[in-house]
């Protein structure tokens, strides 16, 4: 079945790979069209026109005007990219900027991001009242906060479609000031605690929550983490009130693009001939020694949540062991700042780079023994996906989707011979420490650290179980709809 064959669904979101990129958000939003194709299902994609992405498509063809989307003029532009099926929001006021798609050149929130994506959520619910053209979707796919307006602008507009919102990372909220719900034409009617109302401030992220007709997030483990305070962000009540209409459904990764053996921007990969080939340039491109111990890395955002500040406090015991480590990312300035301290300590064992190039997280994975994920909390992550599939080791925290893919290389699971990697408690220093210990150690015993990077490589990471559960909460929130009327 041809990606345009299906029955038609409205996906809304912040970010789509390749056009703009920030995090996994952007992966899982472009890999779903073509991962639900065979299901049935024909997504288009809803995008800011951000700069970047209105550069990328010069000859997009206009297939709506929108004089008149929260008092802004703005058009509807559509385009085709391999398997993506892309309408994009053209508002030069809201996107025509430098920066990046929420910050601005000095890393601050943009002081409009409220209107910016309500904007976006107005759009959708109008193409959703009004079609485009012949098409009208049966379905209405949310990402995130940058979509939660989507049901409030539905029900203000009067139209009953099925929605499903997807939580990636209920820690940002999209908040704005309760004197905004004029901007944004948002009813006060829907300002209390069972709407859009969050101490006192609009939230976004809670009008899709309590408005969608489905919820779900990335991870069956994230899911269950999600009803609780320490992880539910201030929203755990809301998620518990929904427990009915929630469900965790794992995140895959594009196994195309992230293919060893045919990958454009490494070298011949094979085990483990190949790991070594890659290892011998990865520190070459670093500036790191020739060594016997594990070769790690890291490519993150650098911030609190993802447990890069753990990391540094762990480093110096793995280093004394005889392990490197090469870093690439790039986030809060604090950490930036520490760990290029912690490179220029250390040299010829850690090589930092600022930034983020994506042939060179290629290489990363093709040439690293093990790949880091030491986050407090982690919905799904797809880094530890990644590094499963090149073979380089993941060593995660036990949290969401980390958790939900990595089998820990406990004395049982070697036995057993299906270790893929190494857990170990999040939020901890002392923790962290002693599974790099652990990772030392495995990395000795040649035969045994191979043994795990060949399960590694054989784990399943792609969209195959999990696009027959997406699919099948679309057909059921659609034939729901259908016996309802």
């Amino acid at each position: 079945m041809s990606i345009s064959d299906g029955r038609p669904v409205l996906a809304v979101a912040s970010e789509c790979a390749p056009m703009v990129k920030t995090g996994g958000l952007a992966d899982v939003v472009g890999a779903l069209p073509m991962a639900l194709a065979p299901q049935g299902w024909a997504i288009r994609t809803l995008l800011p026109g951000y700069r970047s992405v209105l550069a990328a498509f010069p000859r997009a063809r206009v297939l709506a005007d929108l004089p008149d989307l929260l008092g802004l003029p703005a058009r509807l532009l559509g385009v085709s990219r391999g398997a993506l099926d892309l309408l994009i929001l053209d508002a030069p006021a809201l996107y025509d900027r430098d920066g990046s798609p929420y910050l601005d050149e000095n890393g601050q929130d943009w002081p409009d991001n409220d209107v910016r994506f309500a904007a976006l959520s107005l759009a959708a619910a109008r193409i959703a009242r009004d079609g485009v053209g012949d098409w009208r979707p049966e379905l209405v796919h949310l990402h995130d906060w940058q979509a939660g307006f989507v049901p409030i602008y539905l029900d203000q507009l009067g139209v009953n479609l099925p929605t499903v919102l997807t939580i990636h990372n209920i820690a940002f909220h999209g908040l704005t000031s309760a004197d905004r719900m004029a901007r944004l034409e948002l009813s006060p009617a829907r300002f209390n605690v069972n709407g859009f109302e969050y101490f006192g401030q609009v939230s976004a992220l809670k009008a899709g929550l309590v408005g969608a007709t489905a919820i779900n997030t990335v991870s069956p483990t994230y899911a269950q983490e999600l009803t609780t305070p320490d992880y539910g962000m201030g929203l755990d009540g809301v998620i518990r009130a929904r427990a009915a209409d929630m469900s965790g459904i794992l995140n895959g990764i594009d196994t195309d693009t992230w293919d060893p053996v045919r990958d454009p921007a490494i070298q011949w990969y094979r085990l483990p001939s190949g790991k070594a080939a890659n290892a011998r340039l990865l520190r070459q491109e670093y500036g790191l020694d020739d060594g016997a111990g594990p070769l790690s890395i890291v490519v993150s955002r650098l911030s609190d949540q993802k447990g890069l500040d753990l990391l540094l406090a762990a480093l110096p015991d793995y280093l004394a062991a005889g392990g490197q480590l090469a870093l690439l990312g790039s986030g809060d300035a604090r950490l930036e700042q520490a760990w290029r301290a912690a490179a220029d300590a250390n040299p010829g064992q850690v090589g930092v780079r600022i930034g983020y190039d994506e042939a060179l997280s290629h290489r990363m994975y093709a040439g690293g023994d093990a790949v880091l994920v030491p986050s407090r909390f982690e919905p799904c992550g797809l880094t530890q996906m990644y590094g499963l599939r090149y073979g380089a080791v993941p060593v995660v925290a036990r949290t969401g989707g980390l958790a939900d893919t990595v089998i820990d290389a406990n004395a049982a699971a070697l036995a057993a011979g299906v270790a893929t990697g190494i857990l170990h408690a999040s939020h901890s220093v002392s923790a962290l420490a002693h599974a790099l210990q652990r990772l030392c150690a495995l990395h000795a015993d040649t035969a045994t650290f191979r043994r795990i990077q060949k399960n590694a490589m054989k784990h399943p990471v792609g969209w195959d179980a999990s696009a027959p559960l997406y699919g099948a909460l679309y057909s059921r929130l659609v034939d729901e709809r259908t016996i309802s009327q």
